[in-house]
């Protein structure tokens, strides 16, 4: 689960990590007042406007701006806000601003002595540990910094049955190039950093960047923070920070059904029950010349009105040609699936698409003379190849 920005600070302020301090707001009148209480608070009479949306390169979509007096505060906040932002990570749509963060300015005015950073925590997946990954090219992205430059990208592994060390903490602020008060502040920086990414079972931390003041002070002026999904039972409070409307209508809708799905950029719809057997049905869809258009698993109670759901969200997608049913009869009975299937086309109404459905397991023969007998534009098949073939033939 993805974190809007001011949420992650939130979070990390909480552990102890020094913060770019912000008000979120939702109105341009909301955006003055929040700077005001800024200014108030901590003397800026500097502004930073970002937009709070679940994507990165914000800036380069006009969706970050320095605001120096209140008159700016209230006219960028009010060109922000509503807008449909695009950046390099969000579709050509882009995506609508409902809130905007209002940020003291961190970089003092008049002072060019600081220095920016880049540092996140992630899982490597490749050792099974986690580990700090960080540069001294921080405010860039990272793909960047990795294909011109990857000898100044570092990362530093934890080992699990120890956890962070304090040299660790030491080495990491050795290779930024710091010293003194700014080399003490980073080591306390990435201490907390790592506690909170433990803490609160995060998949992801991402700070681009870290700002070293010019007073050596070491803070995260962005944040980055997505959420392991299946450990937000232990984390209730953090679970209520998710914002539906940041994520794909569709795959919301999905997730109310109890229906695993993710859109995909193709053109033959898939159902399937199991996650192994969905990879397994995509591959045979891009074997037969086709682009899968999504994953999505029923669960093992593919019963008619999951089925009916199912297919009504994968119609939903304009560039769907044709739609795949590819289930296993465990637990679930195929006889069953096969009804749920032919009730819920006649509940749809026509399909204007072909569909093919293959059932195997338990009671598949009874299954297939269901599907063959009900009088359905629905093709029928046993074998996986059959499938291909069937999926190549519809979309010649």
């Amino acid at each position: 689960m993805n974190l809007h920005e001011y949420q992650g600070k939130e979070i990390l302020n909480s552990f102890g990590v020094r913060i770019q301090r912000g008000i979120t707001v939702t109105t341009a009148e909301e955006a003055v007042a929040a700077a005001e209480k800024l200014n108030s608070e901590t003397g800026t009479s500097w502004w930073v406007v970002k937009a709070q949306v679940h994507a990165g390169g914000r800036g380069k979509g006009g969706g970050v701006k320095l605001a120096k007096s209140l008159k700016e505060v209230k006219s960028i906040a009010n060109d922000i806000l509503g807008m449909q932002l695009v950046t390099p990570q969000t579709s050509a749509e882009g995506k609508t601003v409902h809130q905007v963060l209002i940020a003291e300015d961190v970089y003092y005015p008049g002072e060019s002595e600081h220095s920016e950073f880049y540092m996140s925590v992630l899982l490597n997946r490749s050792t099974g540990r986690n580990m700090i990954m960080y540069s001294t090219e921080g405010g860039m992205d990272i793909e960047e910094v990795a294909e011109k430059t990857p000898h100044l990208i570092f990362t530093e592994e934890v080992d699990p049955k120890v956890g962070l060390q304090g040299f660790q903490c030491r080495k990491i602020a050795f290779n930024l190039g710091l010293s003194g008060t700014a080399f003490k502040e980073m080591t306390k920086f990435v201490s907390a950093l790592y506690i909170a990414y433990e803490g609160i079972d995060s998949a992801l931390f991402e700070i681009n960047p870290v700002l070293k003041t010019s007073d050596d002070k070491i803070m995260a002026v962005d944040a980055k923070v997505t959420l392991d999904g299946n450990a937000l039972y232990r984390h209730k409070n953090y679970a209520e920070l998710r914002d539906k409307r940041e994520e794909d209508p569709t795959e919301v809708e999905a997730g109310e059904f109890g229906l695993n799905f993710v859109k995909l950029d193709g053109n033959v719809g898939c159902m399937v029950n199991g996650a192994g057997l969905a990879m397994a049905t995509m591959d045979i869809i891009k074997q037969a010349g086709g682009n899968p258009a999504n994953f999505l698993d029923v669960g093992g109670t593919a019963d008619a009105a999951r089925v009916e759901q199912a297919f009504r969200i994968i119609l939903k997608d304009p560039e769907v040609k044709a739609l795949l049913v590819n289930i296993f009869g465990g637990i679930v009975r195929c006889d069953r699936v096969a009804q749920g299937i032919v009730d819920a086309y006649k509940n749809i109404g026509d399909i204007n698409v072909p569909l093919i459905v293959r059932l195997q397991g338990t009671n598949a023969v009874e299954a297939k003379k269901l599907i063959d007998e009900s009088g359905l534009k629905v093709e029928s098949v046993i074998l996986l190849q059959e499938a291909a073939d069937k999926v190549a033939e519809v979309l010649a």
